[in-house]
């Protein structure tokens, strides 16, 4: 109840602008204003009790307690390091970003292509701190987090061995806001070793909280160069690298004076008129100011002379490790591209176009939920389904057609959180479907397993694979598609965000079932109950001529125990009472001949819909075949209110028994009823404290 409490909550603080970067998540609740504040008036130095200078924040096994590598780390602050520490000496650069004992260069390549953009920068890091006025030992940060910005306050105690930052620390060594950045980093990841190992594009979302691609130049996208100016016209941040093929390659530089292993950044994509042909080219930066291409259209090849003096003026001013190359050597010669899409609110100038975004939270459940991919085909329709809607072409298509440029990314939730309780990241994909005319603008359908059967997908993602988010640019006529994420396999619990980008407006909605209640109600009258029914009844009731809870028990036990071909331990007291609680209408907690004759109706019922929905005869129900029982009784549900049923109902091995089945529907047209009965004209209820105990205790 309380998971589900805390969703709601979620739910209604988005909608209220929580978590935008103007108003971001305090994480662990902690406020960096009050707590400063505080240890200004108490004259103390803040010591962080979430992320304490111990062992246990910096790591679990490579950094655990019992490793020999946390030998002599002691944790100190700036000022026990430096007698005059500063936060940022004038504008951060890259050379305040170097890599100590810690496996995170893919985090320090992004955090080095945040000096390229100081708007946000700024979002992340706030400039407003130092070691000088107001000093209390805290600092806050401020990063992305499947779909939210979460503001992060950390104490300034560093881990430093011999005197020495033992992770990230300046060329300069006084400068500490990248330490301090990693650190805060760390703690929202639960250590520092849950940053070992990872992609720079996961980094570029955490701190912009745009939305990144990669691309194999080995197998280039045909409209690459295309699509490398448009995400420059909005913006984008580009990083390109070499790949290494051992340790030793690591910062090696070519004879063409390129960096393997080495982040830089694509700053530029232009056309130029060279000998009677158009040549397409690039401008790439490298971070450290020097080492500089020098093939084909560098800084002082002979290209230059053959184009046009307008052409010569207006691209030859690049600043100092900075460079043009043709794109075809830009293909030949690095081997990935990462485009970081920003979304329209971290864009305040009107000099970039800007991107629709739309994005949706939901999870995978086991048994109801998470479907595993298509090799799986009659449990992958239980999927979580979204339909976008493209009404609107590109101005400029990528492959000069009409068409809808659409960027899809499957992102999974805090998997690296999750490392110290053994937990690792999931293999994940997704599926584009188009979908038929006869689906159009229905929301309220999730579709079964018959459509998938019958239909291919339009499109997918290019792989299913074990990172935290898999992400891929299509090209789609307009129309309407439905997008399917998944784990490869089913049953693999895990909560994801999916965000569609497009370079128009366009509505994207999670399709589900609507909640609603069509069971047929049993009328039944003392004249319909036959004297053989009332005899029975009379030697089954009693002298109080009323079966409670505990006669209702012994009288379903008797019965359903001499039945070989379904599996039962018999009725829980739990289910039986549900059935007085459905039934009783004068509420003496007792049922009459009336009522227990309609009870006798409905379980009958139920028998039948559960013999017939058990298709492989076992004697018990699979939770899929407990869906579509649910569904067949006369409730439609909604994929939340499945997974309810299912943790609640189920076994361990997800198979559900006669009397959980029965307990289900009885509860679910009990609180329908219960509903109907006191919902006004806007279809609200409204309970006071005591009224909603009442009801729920029942």
């Amino acid at each position: 109840m309380s998971g589900i409490a805390q969703r709601l909550q979620h739910n209604r603080d988005k909608s209220h602008g929580i978590g935008t970067n103007s108003h971001a998540v305090r994480y662990l609740n902690q406020d960096y204003e009050s707590l400063k504040e505080s240890c200004l008036k108490r004259r103390r130095l803040f010591e962080d009790e979430s992320f304490e200078a111990l062992v246990s924040s910096l790591g679990y096994k490579e950094l655990g307690p019992n490793s020999h590598k946390v030998r002599g780390i002691t944790w100190k602050r700036p000022k026990e390091l430096f007698s005059n520490p500063k936060f940022i000496i004038e504008d951060a650069t890259r050379t305040d970003i170097c890599q100590g004992a810690l496996g995170d260069c893919w985090l320090l390549a992004a955090i080095a292509s945040l000096t390229l953009n100081k708007q946000v920068l700024h979002r992340v890091v706030p400039h407003d701190q130092s070691f000088d006025d107001n000093y209390a030992g805290i600092f806050h940060f401020e990063f992305w987090q499947f779909g939210e910005w979460v503001d992060v306050v950390i104490d300034d105690r560093l881990p430093t061995r011999d005197g020495k930052l033992l992770f990230v620390h300046s060329a300069e060594g006084s400068e500490f806001w990248s330490a301090l950045l990693e650190k805060a980093y760390a703690k929202l990841n639960g250590c520092y070793e849950a940053l070992s190992g990872g992609t720079t594009t996961e980094g570029f979302e955490d701190f912009t909280g745009g939305i990144a691609e990669r691309h194999d130049l080995s197998k280039p996208n045909p409209h690459l160069f295309h699509i490398i100016q448009k995400a420059l016209e909005r913006g984008s941040l580009l990083g390109c690298s070499i790949d290494i093929t051992s340790s030793a390659d690591s910062e090696a530089i070519t004879y063409r004076k390129l960096v393997k292993g080495h982040a830089y950044s694509v700053t530029g994509a232009e056309l130029v008129k060279y000998g009677g042909d158009t040549v397409q080219l690039v401008r790439i930066r490298n971070p450290w100011g020097q080492v500089e291409w020098n093939g084909a259209w560098s800084d002082e090849s002979s290209e230059w002379r053959y184009v046009t003096s307008n052409d010569r003026e207006r691209l030859t001013k690049a600043e100092d490790g900075e460079f043009w190359m043709s794109f075809s050597d830009f293909l030949r010669q690095y081997s990935r591209l990462e485009i970081c899409n920003l979304t329209p609110d971290a864009l305040t100038s009107n000099e970039y176009k800007k991107w629709a975004e739309s994005e949706y939270e939901d999870s995978w459940r086991r048994g109801v939920s998470a479907g595993g991919c298509r090799n799986y085909p009659n449990s992958f329709w239980m999927n979580p389904q979204f339909v976008i809607k493209l009404d609107e072409k590109d101005d400029d298509p990528d492959d000069g057609e009409d068409g809808c440029t659409v960027i899809v990314g499957l992102m999974q939730k805090n998997k690296r959180r999750m490392r110290k309780m053994g937990e690792d990241t999931e293999t994940i994909g997704f599926a584009i479907y188009e979908l038929p005319e006869e689906y159009s603008g229905k929301t309220q359908v999730h579709l079964k397993r018959n459509f998938f059967l019958r239909n291919a997908s339009k499109a997918r993602s290019e792989t299913f694979i074990n990172l935290r988010e898999v992400c891929n640019h299509f090209s789609l006529p307009p129309g309407e598609y439905l997008i399917v994420p998944s784990t490869f396999e089913p049953n693999k619990n895990g909560d994801f965000y999916v965000r569609v980008f497009t370079e128009k407006r366009a509505d994207f909605v999670e399709i589900d079932d609507p909640v609603e209640c069509h069971v047929e109600e049993i009328d039944i009258d003392m004249d319909d109950i036959c004297d053989r029914f009332k005899r029975l009844f009379g030697q089954l009731a009693g002298d109080d001529v009323e079966i409670n809870s505990f006669e209702l028990q012994r009288i379903l036990n008797r019965v359903v125990g001499k039945r070989t071909d379904i599996k039962n331990n018999g009725f829980t007291m739990t289910t039986c009472r549900s059935m007085i609680n459905l039934l009783d209408k004068d509420g003496s907690g007792k049922l009459g001949i009336v009522e227990f004759k309609i009870l006798w109706a409905k379980i009958e019922k139920f028998l039948l819909l559960y013999k017939g929905k058990d298709t492989d005869q076992s004697g018990c129900m699979s939770s899929c075949e407990m869906r579509m029982a649910v569904e067949h009784a006369g409730f439609s549900l909604n994929n939340s209110l499945h997974q309810i049923i299912v943790a609640r109902y189920s076994e361990p091995s997800l198979s559900i028994d006669f009397d959980n089945f029965v307990g289900c529907l009885i509860r679910l047209e009990l609180l329908f009823d219960t509903f109907k009965q006191l919902e006004n004209r806007s279809g609200k209820i409204k309970l006071n404290f005591e009224e909603w105990l009442e009801l729920t205790m029942l």
